[in-house]
């Protein structure tokens, strides 16, 4: 656009001649494609991550044409759709005069299991041997531990890839979300799915029956911070209308990948849950935030929504699902309703809390995907079937084990019993050394505590807990300082940088256990820093690991 001058600036100048409007303009083909690509979808400003990644599936990349237009569209400043853009890892963003990314991007991921079995290598060979036109680059943990190392080719995960098995996906052209089994709508109902739910729907159970099940069972959490359940849902009593629930189904933590073992064979129970817990809390509309790394499972669920919505089965909740973007960060619940609301995943400071004001300032119920699968359940069978069936929840199991996997499991198992009862013990020629118990996050413990029982609270004395229950097994062939730089890393790619004692401390505390002996007095110091000044539990947790290190693996470190 420009305008033309009422006079000349100099008698040099013609009358006639037009200026430019400063400032990034909007062209009249990216106009076009954003009006193409957005059609008939409203043009609201929580949909911005939508349609950011509409751009980015469609071309490859995301424009600043392109990022220009849709900032006109959505009636927002560049600025705004550039920090959102820019923010999340998987939005490919290219400013003026830059070289677009290849067409084909392989993502390796670099989590602690896979660089155990051997990723870098994988990545350095497809670096060499991969033909212009591919990109090979590194990606934080991608959910798939007993798998790997895995490589991402496009949206198809590749499991336990080797070069060979990549090349191949690539020259086959494999690079579809994977296709998956999994009881839907008809084969659910048959079993008596949304049964509970349809009870609930026309009075036969009450709210408060349901609560005071939920309470007696002693279901809690099960993302990371185990909190009661129906406290939280108490939370909501006497808060204003309309309410909303908000799923984390974000688990991005290393190690951890039994959400994503619910939403592949059993949706609809998951489903139900989320339903079930709206109803209880009186929610009008339930939100699914699916970390982008799924796109399988983000497939499923846009299809299996729909059948239950024709079918008017959700009792007028409405089911909206929301798609990640590679931000570890939004894992917290405060940062996940930022994105959900279409903004940078910055963790929010409290109060006031997620059920006086959350999600686009309603009260709001948060949840984890593993709570709500256990709900239809517990409120079916009763409170006294989950207690002797001793708690269940699932155990993601990777590292140096026989048989990984996400196992079933009662509360308060132990280590020796995951590796032994349930992974069909250690790798041949491995001796069991040492372990995660609760993912990067959870702390390291020596294989002399293996028989400690795994809950809530029962490591605290060791400064670490169980999390999201992802426990990672190490043998005698791995390096303690290799694992703890592993994570360190991890948090400071991940740090959304908002808090100085966590983007700093991250970076410091890097640098600090790469020397060849650790300074123990400064590295506590700065871990005292960041457990107490972060606004959230990355910076809190991110320093688990080290102490850890130097807590029970003095000799390695040194």
């Amino acid at each position: 656009m420009s305008v033309t001058a009422n006079k000349p600036l100099n008698n040099n100048k013609k009358k006639n001649k037009r200026y430019q409007v400063k400032g990034r303009q909007v062209t009249n083909s990216a106009a076009s494609d954003i009006k193409y690509l957005l059609g008939d979808r409203p043009r609201r400003d929580d949909l911005l991550i939508e349609y950011l990644h509409l751009i980015q599936d469609t071309y490859k990349h995301v424009s600043a044409e392109h990022m220009a237009a849709l900032a006109k569209e959505l009636r927002l400043a560049m600025a705004e759709v550039y920090e959102v853009a820019t923010f999340y890892h998987h939005f490919d963003v290219v400013k003026e005069g830059e070289k677009t990314p290849a067409p084909l991007t392989i993502r390796i991921c670099d989590g602690i299991t896979c660089e155990m079995k051997g990723a870098k290598s994988l990545k350095q060979e497809l670096i060499a041997k991969c033909e212009t036109g591919v990109r090979v680059i590194s990606a934080p943990c991608v959910g798939a531990c007993d798998r790997a190392p895995v490589a991402v080719v496009g949206q198809n995960q590749v499991h336990k890839a080797s070069t060979q098995s990549v090349i191949s996906t690539v020259n086959a052209g494999n690079t579809s979300a994977e296709a998956i089994n999994y009881i839907d709508l008809d084969a659910y109902q048959a079993n008596g799915g949304y049964d509970t739910l349809k009870s609930c729907l026309n009075g036969s159970i009450e709210r408060s029956s349901i609560c005071e099940t939920v309470d007696n069972s002693g279901l809690r959490g099960l993302g990371g911070a185990g909190f009661p359940t129906a406290r939280k849902w108490s939370f909501l009593e006497n808060t204003p209308k309309p309410r909303l629930v908000a799923i984390n189904a974000d688990e991005g933590e290393p190690g951890t990948f039994k959400d994503r073992h619910c939403l592949e064979t059993e949706p609809h129970r998951v489903l139900e849950g989320i339903l079930i817990a709206s109803w209880a809390v009186e929610a009008d509309a339930a939100y699914i935030y699916l970390r982008d790394e799924y796109p399988h499972i983000r497939n499923t669920l846009l299809e299996e929504i729909a059948k239950l919505e024709q079918s008017g089965l959700t009792g007028g909740i409405e089911l909206h699902l929301r798609r990640g973007a590679g931000a570890y960060i939004c894992g917290e619940e405060s940062a996940m309703l930022e994105s959900i609301e279409g903004k940078r995943g910055l963790p929010r400071n409290r109060p006031p809390f997620p059920a006086q004001k959350g999600l686009f300032g309603r009260p709001t119920l948060i949840n984890n995907v593993e709570t709500m699968f256990w709900l239809r359940d517990i409120v079916e069978k009763g409170a006294d079937w989950y207690q002797s069936e001793g708690r269940p929840h699932f155990f993601s199991l990777s590292g140096r084990v026989k048989e990984p996997g996400v196992k079933l499991v009662p509360a308060g198992v132990t280590a020796n019993q995951l590796i032994n009862d349930y992974c069909g013990g250690m790798e041949d020629g491995h001796t069991f050394s040492a372990f995660l118990p609760g993912g990067a996050s959870g702390g390291i413990l020596p294989a002399n505590k293996g028989d400690v029982p795994l809950d809530f609270g029962t490591l605290d004395e060791f400064g670490c807990f169980i999390g999201s229950s992802a426990v990672v097994i190490f043998s005698k062939s791995d390096s303690i300082r290799d694992i703890c730089k592993n994570l360190i890393h991890f948090f400071e790619d991940e740090s959304c940088g908002q808090c100085t004692p966590c983007r700093v401390g991250c970076e410091k505390m890097l640098k600090l256990i790469d020397k060849p002996v650790w300074d123990k007095a400064l590295i506590t110091e700065l871990s005292d820093t960041m457990r107490d000044a972060s606004i959230c539990g990355l910076g809190q947790a991110a320093p688990n690991s080290v102490l850890s290190a130097l807590q029970f693996f003095t000799e390695d470190v040194a």
